[in-house]
This record gives C-alpha cells, structure tokens and sequence, in this order.
C-alpha cells in the first residue's frame, strides 16, 4: 500500500487546505482564470489503453504511454485529442513504478538546478492515480509549431539507434548548429551533471533537443529527466545512456570535470567552478524536494541515497 501523502499541490508542492487538491497557484500557472480542475476520467489502464490506440495518430512517441491533451478552461479539465495538444499526458506505467511522481519531482530538482523546464506537474485521476502532465514547449502563440530537432535527427540517425552515439560527439552538433556555441556547451555540462547525479541513466539522443526561438537556436528546454535507478529497482547497469569517454559506468569526477568539461567542452576553471557551486547550493532545497515529493516513502530513501552516492563522487 502506497504510503499516506501530505496536503501538498501536486503542481507545486504547496501546502494545501482540508478539501483542496490543487493550489491557487498550481491553477493560474495552466491558467489565469482556472479555479477548479476536474479529475482526469479515465483510470490510468485506460489511458495506457488510449495511449496504444492512438500511437498511429499522434506525433509524441517513445517508450512510455502518452497522450496529447488539450485544457479546456470552460469544462475545467483535460481533453484527450489527437491532432493540436498543447500538453502531453504519462499515466501510471503497468511495468515501472510511479514514474510520474518520479518524473515530475525529477523536474522540480532540474529546475532547482538552474535548468529550464516547461510547466509540469501530476494530475487526480478518477481512479486516484497521478498522472504527469507536461506542456510542450513546440508551441508558440496560436499553437503555431516552433523549430524543434533531437540530436537523432541532427545526427542522422534513427529512432532504434538512439544509443549509437556518445557525449563526445554531441559537442559538435552543439558547435556547428547553436547560434552561441559556448553558452550551449555551458548548459550541456549542467545537464550532464545533473543527470548522473539523480541517477537518469537513460539521456539518449532522442532526449537533447534544439530549438529554433527569439532569433536563436540553443538547447531545448529539459524533458524525460527521471531517476532511472530507482525505477528499475536498483537494477541499471550502466550510468550514462551514451558512453562517456568510452564509458557508461564507473565514471568518476575527472571524467566528467577533467576530460569532458576541460578537455572536450572547452569550459574554463571558472564557468567549471559556478556549476559545481550551483549545483552544491542546490542540494538543502533538492533534500526537501524530494521528502516533500508524491513517491513513497521507499522510493523518497532510494532517491536520496543515488543522489547522495553520485555527490561523492562529482562535488
């Protein structure tokens, strides 16, 4: 049985009051006018169920169950629709455990870190499953489609090759296509950190994205960060989904400080410096986060043990 969950907003982490489920300001970030929202009104096996019927319909893929979503402001709830969502829907996966609660605190400690992030956050469903919702950051203003390519298309590559491919190589696709190189380097070694740090051992190609807004191209905002240690039980056998110089687990500090931020991004001793403080300063609120967070009590221990044991070893 999952364990009893404290009166928080499952958007914001709020403190809630007896008989709310979602705080003001969970409400007014989906949108300015919202004061109620519906639960969801399927069970998460029906969304999982929704999910493959439509796989042929939608242009969101990947591994896990997704819907494309509209909100609609008048009914006070999410419609699932096929073409022109402008949020994406993960229920509760019949293999893995609470990957949405994992996902979504998992974001929460990105955006801790100084990493952009879309809006996300769970939502009720009628079967009292949380569901994680994220909105997509391809859409501008009339939901005209922004510029948006993985690091899979960049490179030429296919969707099962994913895999073929490693940190090094990501570096000059950064260098030929971002409009300022060395800013985009920069956030890269963030994510790279941040990402072994929580214990995402799945950053495959199809997870870095650039984006083509306000005249520039750059990284894409985060997504699928998630503690892929804990959902898989403690049974991941590598680190990192591509190899880092020319390996995916045992990396230690000077891997990642000495040979891919000095050698190969070409960051200098103090750029190097400001990201290990970020991310140290980071660590009291990323502490809360996760206590504060929707996993249970078991999970909460297991992500802070992998977050604890990769500190060690990088900060």
């Amino acid at each position: 049985m999952k364990d009893k969950q404290p009166l928080i907003c499952p958007i914001t982490y709020e403190p809630l009051s007896a008989g709310q489920k979602y705080s003001t300001n969970g409400l007014k970030k989906l949108a300015p006018t919202l004061h109620h929202l519906e639960d969801i009104p399927f069970s998460a096996e029906d969304q999982r169920n929704q999910a493959r019927q439509r796989a042929d319909k939608m242009s969101i893929q990947g591994v896990q169950p997704k819907l494309s979503a509209i909100l609609s402001i008048k009914k006070s709830s999410f419609e699932i629709c096929d073409v022109g969502g402008l949020y994406i829907l993960k229920p509760q996966s019949d293999l893995y455990f609470e990957l949405p609660e994992n996902e979504d605190l998992s974001m929460h400690l990105a955006a801790e870190a100084g990493i952009e992030v879309p809006l996300h956050g769970l939502l009720y469903s009628i079967d009292k499953t949380f569901t994680y919702f994220i909105k997509r950051f391809d859409r501008a203003a009339r939901h005209q489609k922004m510029a948006v390519e993985d690091f899979a298309q960049l490179s030429g590559l296919r969707r099962d090759t994913k895999y073929n491919f490693s940190m090094e190589k990501i570096i000059p696709i950064i260098e030929k296509n971002c409009t300022f190189p060395v800013l985009e380097k920069k956030n890269l070694f963030l994510r790279t950190l941040f990402n072994y740090l929580i214990g995402n051992e799945d950053m495959h190609l199809k997870n870095f994205s650039l984006i083509a807004r306000n005249g520039k191209i750059e990284l894409a905002p985060a997504y699928d960060f998630i503690n892929t240690t804990i959902a898989l039980g403690g049974g991941a056998k590598e680190e990192m989904a591509l190899p880092l110089n020319g390996k995916k687990h045992n990396l230690r500090k000077k891997d990642f400080i000495e040979y891919y931020g000095v050698q190969k991004l070409e960051l200098n001793e103090p750029v190097i410096r400001e990201i290990l403080k970020q991310l140290s300063s980071a660590t009291p609120r990323w502490e809360s986060l996760i206590k504060t967070s929707f996993l249970s009590q078991a999970s909460k221990d297991n992500y802070l043990k992998v977050l604890e044991n990769r500190m060690r070893i990088i900060l």
